[in-house]
């Protein structure tokens, strides 16, 4: 009776689905009817329009109120049909049937991803509630460290004594520095006796132990010479650890050789080695995949995601189950919007109801012939296979059919992730996304400016590269997919230009609200409601979907704010960064996330207060607008009061004194804090000096 039972269900927002509909018909409506105005101005002739706004400007807010609807309706596509899963662990086979499955993390520096960290997860990992005969972790040390594969086999020494404590008494947080450092446990708080208590204060000495060897050779950089190696140079190695343990799952190190000479693909090069090496050592048929700060948080999770794989109706299909990656170091204000709220709480839920989502990095189980072409084919064509996957006949066996040569993560775009999924969606692979109540992997967010900023970028400039090749969502996917879906990858690809319309929206009515010019419907115009309307229906519908995901007022003005923020400069830079790697005037590059506390950057977040500690070249677009945005409110307002003229400027005010009031933590930066963390006095004048260059010029170029 238990197996004819669902081990999964998904259930449609059926409610959630008519509102985005009926939202997205009336805010196209009104879009339609703002084109149309814009438009109508166009088509004037000469002599009517000489007396109304010059064309220049009214083109390039145009233009930005263009993209902008571009992108949108592109949005629309997450909110058609979103979907909640909810699975049933306890109707899997038992062990003895469940396949096996390949734990694969990454981690490239020490300095910036702490040993211990690291090791976390990987011990996490290894306290999978899953048969440990079944279960093998791949470490890939893209730099070569010393102090990695030492972290290692410490990590393997305390796991022998972690591991079975875990599995004896069924223990919910795998992770020992989770476990260890939360104030009540409530893992197995049913077994609260003296001699549970007793083995749990064994158990953490030797934690505190093994804490404490790997600080003191993280002190002393390691326990051997690296003079002669450096992370972008060095040879391979690979060392099984603990290979004569049956009832402790397989743990593996494993560095690839590196040299300047020769590209090496970042992150998706050494997942695909781990790809190979795996393939040779236990060749599992499904693999997670995680970051190197994404620690196991519930040790059921691969069990949920068997529930998908398992599945005889949708497991021919289906490539990976997508967990949302959740972040324990999130304050409840998360200034920075840390903890990408509306990805994992509204658009990958839209996803899941077409085609599923893409890959996102981590917290994934995917199932290995996914990565290995297309769906299996009968005739084997040993060359091809050598050609593909290289001379290795155990590797070859270990395949046993013919795959299309485009194997593996891609390499066209630093976010790998995103393009492996996408061609697997074109390839007709599917995929789910299953978000428990309980997180079931925990990372660290990032909790200073700088680090949101890079990462931004980086994300913006490899989605970017993506949307500028042969491989544009909206070129090659519909035709191998569903309209729907191929317009969530486009959104993805695509919105790093919202830099176009909020440069156009932050400079074009103030320099024309400064000199007097309207670029809008006055109050008394019929096509004044349109604006405010577009206007209001954009911020409440954000709003709604704030509040429906548990979020707050609070909430909704950090993700306004920060996404002005990272319109201005990340998505801004990361375009350009793609269009100049386009055309072969740089190279690619990748830069981690720095995963070290710094303890007075951590208390400024806690604080609610912006971290301004970054390079001037970040920064200061930010704070120049800002600064323009302020000049012409007051200079405006006043020209406004003067001359009375409220009828034809209300809209460029109410817009400068919006701009301002989300910039207030900028405005608060420059001119009320005095700690480390306040804008930097030297990037103030020079922003401000830049930003009157603007607008001078700016109001000399309106007068012709």
């Amino acid at each position: 009776m238990e197996g004819s039972l669902p081990r999964h269900l998904c259930h449609v927002q059926k409610s959630s689905a008519i509102i985005n509909r009926f939202h997205a018909l009336i805010h196209s409506t009104a879009l339609i009817a703002l084109i149309y105005y814009r438009a109508s101005f166009l088509l004037q002739n000469n002599d009517t329009r000489s007396g109304h706004t010059p064309i220049i400007p009214w083109l390039l807010v145009f233009a930005g109120e263009l993209v902008l609807s571009f992108i949108w309706l592109l949005d629309q596509a997450f909110r058609w049909r979103p979907v909640t899963r909810a699975v049933f662990p306890e109707r899997l086979p038992e062990d003895k049937q469940l396949p096996s499955i390949d734990v694969f993390i990454c981690t490239v520096d020490p300095k910036k991803e702490p040993t211990l960290e690291v090791m976390n997860t990987v011990i996490s990992a290894m306290a999978l509630d899953y048969p440990p005969e079944k279960l093998h972790v791949y470490v890939s040390d893209d730099g070569g460290s010393s102090l990695t594969l030492y972290g290692m086999k410490e990590a393997w020494e305390f796991a022998r004594s972690w591991v079975p404590f875990c599995r004896t008494h069924g223990i919910k947080t795998p992770c020992p520095k989770a476990y260890f450092s939360s104030l009540e446990d409530g893992d197995g708080s049913e077994f609260l006796g003296t001699e549970f208590m007793a083995e749990r204060r064994r158990v953490q000495i030797e934690y505190e132990k093994f804490k404490a060897r790997l600080r003191t050779a993280s002190k002393e950089g390691g326990i051997r010479n690296e003079s002669m190696s450096s992370p972008s140079d060095h040879p391979a190695g690979v060392e099984v650890i603990g290979a004569d343990q049956v009832e402790m799952p397989l743990l593996v190190y494993v560095s690839r050789e590196k040299r300047p000479s020769h590209p090496h693909h970042f992150k998706a090069g050494a997942l695909n080695v781990l790809l190979r090496v795996s393939g040779i050592i236990s060749n599992s048929p499904y693999i997670l995949i995680l970051d190197c700060d994404m620690y196991c948080n519930d040790p059921t999770s691969a069990q949920k995601a068997m529930c998908f794989h398992l599945d005889p109706k949708i497991s021919p299909t289906l490539a990976f189950v997508q967990f949302p990656q959740r972040f324990h170091n999130i304050s409840k204000n998360d200034i920075y919007d840390s903890g990408l709220r509306s990805i994992f709480s509204i658009l990958w839920e839209g996803f899941d109801g077409l085609q599923g989502p893409v890959l996102s990095g981590t917290c994934f189980y995917i199932k290995r012939v996914a990565f290995y072409g297309s769906f299996i084919q009968d005739d084997i064509d040993i060359l091809k296979l050598r050609e593909s996957f290289g001379p290795s006949n155990e590797f070859i066996r270990s395949l046993g059919q013919n795959y299309k040569p485009s194997v593996g993560f891609l390499y066209q775009s630093v976010v790998e992730d995103y393009l492996t999924g996408f061609i697997m969606h074109c390839r007709g692979w599917t995929s789910v996304y299953c978000n428990p109540s309980k997180p079931q992997f925990l990372g660290s967010g990032v909790t200073n400016m700088n680090d949101m900023l890079v990462q931004g970028t980086r994300w913006s400039s490899g989605l970017f590269d993506v949307a500028i090749s042969k491989f544009s969502p909206l070129i090659y996917g519909p035709l191998r997919m569903s309209i729907l879906e191929s317009f969530c990858y486009a959104y993805l690809a695509y919105f790093p230009l919202y830099f176009i319309s909020v440069w156009c929206f932050g400079i074009i009515p103030q320099l024309c609200l400064l000199n007097g010019i309207p670029l809008y419907p006055k109050v008394s115009d019929s096509f004044f409601m349109i604006f405010a309307f577009i206007f209001v229906s954009s911020l409440s519908k954000h709003l709604y979907e704030v509040l429906f995901t548990g979020g707050s007022f609070q909430t909704w003005m950090n993700e306004q704010r920060n996404w002005m923020i990272k319109s201005v400069t990340c998505h801004l830079y990361g375009s350009m960064d793609a269009i100049m790697k386009k055309i072969g005037m740089r190279e690619a590059s990748f830069l981690i996330t720095n995963k070290v506390v710094d303890n007075e950057q951590e208390k400024l977040y806690q604080m609610g207060k912006f971290d301004f500690r970054t390079s001037a070249a970040i920064l200061a677009p930010v704070v120049i607008l800002v600064i323009s945005n302020m000049a012409a409110f007051m200079v405006g307002l006043a020209r406004v009061i003067a001359a009375g003229n409220w009828d034809k400027m209300f809209v460029q005010v109410v817009l400068s004194f919006y701009i301002l009031i989300m910039s207030y933590p900028i405005v608060e930066g420059m001119i009320l804090r005095k700690d480390k963390g306040r804008v930097p006095p030297s990037i103030t004048l020079l922003s401000t000096v830049l930003a009157m260059v603007l607008l001078t010029l700016g109001s000399t170029a309106l007068m012709y």
